[in-house]
């Protein structure tokens, strides 16, 4: 389990990394964001957090949307604030960072170039079904 915080300071009720993500997953499939994947990087000792989310959205319009949605929906509904985003001026490739899982929403010519599951292949990698 780990703590979840809102403004990074004040210590919000226990929820799973587990849970986390799928409410990461639910508010991108919300604006209909497609190839989600999930990276495993826990048993990777030089990984910079426990889990990545990967997905893409069709347009950098989209991608925003699909990366405002996760940060607004947290925040509403289960009252998680991120600790760091980035990306925005482009809106290409947005990262939100929830301490113990990232998001990377990308648009798809960007994703197959920075290939982050490739980066990763040590990684156990789940891809979630695209809603249609």
């Amino acid at each position: 389990m780990t703590e979840t915080t809102i403004n990074n300071s004040k210590p919000m009720a226990e929820i799973s990394d587990e849970q986390l993500t799928q409410f990461i997953i639910d508010a991108i499939q919300d604006k209909k964001g497609r190839a989600i994947a999930v990276v495993d990087l826990s048993e990777i000792e030089s990984a910079p957090c426990r889990e990545f989310v990967i997905c893409e959205g069709r347009t950098p319009q989209q991608v925003s949307a699909i990366a405002d949605n996760i940060r607004e929906s947290l925040l509403e509904n289960h009252r998680i604030k991120p600790y760091n985003y980035d990306g925005y001026r482009n809106a290409r490739w947005i990262v939100v960072d929830y301490g113990s899982v990232m998001v990377h929403v990308f648009v798809p010519e960007d994703r197959l170039h920075y290939n982050l599951e490739e980066l990763w292949a040590d990684a156990v990698i789940t891809e979630v079904p695209d809603l249609d």
